[in-house]
């Protein structure tokens, strides 16, 4: 068991990653005490069978992800009447730590927080760092706060049951870390693909812990997102828009971000800021892990449309996460026709 401490805004997040089975680690972590609520879905729920406080089982999946999710459980922590000085623990993917976190950083202006991360997506992105948030109107995480759990319980071996394109999604974000900051991570990838791909336990706890390591140097930094933190949305505004056109579910978080990546990367080229040849060998390991590159049944104007709506807009103009190299980033705002040229290469 390895375990950190990282600075998250005013506070810390303690992470304890463990080579032991999950219900082992909720065993030995989870709080049965009046003062939790426990959040989870239908599926993570069976997970947490040594827990017998008051929980809150919502749906699986995306729909979850609303404020009727939210408000369900403010009214249960409401009912057992859970104090400032009580805790939520969320047990589940990136939508059950999202709505979890949501829910306690506004219950009572804010409860302590555990958050016990079930996909890969979760473990390396979704649960750690202190965003928070719901989708709202149709559009990707428009609505949230800033809300860093206390508490952050890893245990890699619960992603050998994962469905294999829950696993893949996630994996989308460990190629975005290594692109990002982890050059060793980066050739990892590319070296020990049979063995991430297996679900090699060696080679998890390996793509878990420097996937932290990569966002919480970013994070340390820029707690509140007003500078590099911005960073971490690498293929994420062409994601996010994706997501929202075609339906949420249709694509995977990952799938749209993989595909976002692979857009990004198209407009650093064309506007002569990414090198080719860095570009090509982030192509051939997107693809090398089954991501396919093209999608179908979105139009480029919807698309531009659900992108004006990016938090990272500013003045009228979207800004886009972009590549000079392998860990060179920047932000530049970029003109429409620019990225219509590249949404409609990327659109079958």
């Amino acid at each position: 068991m390895s375990e950190f401490r990282y600075t998250v805004g005013d506070g810390s997040t303690d992470v304890v990653l463990s080579r032991a089975p999950l219900s082992a680690v909720l065993a030995e972590h989870l709080s049965a005490e009046p003062a939790t609520l426990l959040v989870a879905d239908q599926n993570t729920i069976e997970l947490c069978g040594g827990y017998n406080g008051p929980a809150v089982v919502l749906s699986a999946g995306e729909d979850a992800k609303q404020w009727h999710a939210v408000a369900t459980i403010l009214e249960r922590a409401l009912a057992e009447r859970l104090t400032r000085d009580g805790r939520m623990i969320g047990v589940g993917g990136g939508v059950i730590c999202d709505v979890t976190a949501f829910a306690a950083s506004i219950y009572m202006r804010g409860i302590s927080l555990t958050l016990v991360p079930t996909t890969l997506l979760a473990m390396v992105d979704a649960a750690f760092g202190g965003k928070t948030g719901i989708n709202f109107s149709g559009y990707k995480n428009m609505v949230g706060t800033f809300y860093p759990a206390s508490l952050l319980l890893v245990a890699p071996a619960a992603l050998g049951g994962l469905p294999q394109r829950e696993y893949q999604s996630g994996l989308a974000e460990v190629i975005k870390s290594a692109m990002l900051g982890d050059a060793e991570l980066f050739g990892y990838l590319e070296r020990e693909h049979t063995a991430v791909q297996a679900r090699d336990q060696e080679a998890l706890q390996a793509i878990v812990e420097r996937s932290l390591a990569v966002k919480a140097a970013v994070v340390e930094r820029d707690f509140s997102e007003r500078g590099i933190r911005v960073w971490l949305n690498l293929g994420h505004t062409f994601g996010h828009a994706l997501e929202s056109v075609a339906g949420f579910g249709r694509y995977t978080h990952g799938e749209a971000v993989a595909w976002g990546m692979a857009c990004a990367l198209d407009l650093g080229v064309a506007l002569g800021i990414t090198e080719r040849r860095y570009a090509a060998r982030a192509f051939a390991l997107i693809e090398r892990y089954g991501f396919v590159l093209q999608v179908t049944g979105v139009q480029v104007e919807q698309l531009l449309q659900a992108m004006r709506y990016d938090k990272k807009v500013q003045s009228g103009s979207v800004r886009f996460v972009l590549q000079r190299d392998l860990g060179q980033t920047d932000v530049l705002p970029v003109g429409e026709e620019d990225v219509r040229a590249v949404l409609r290469s990327r659109i079958v």
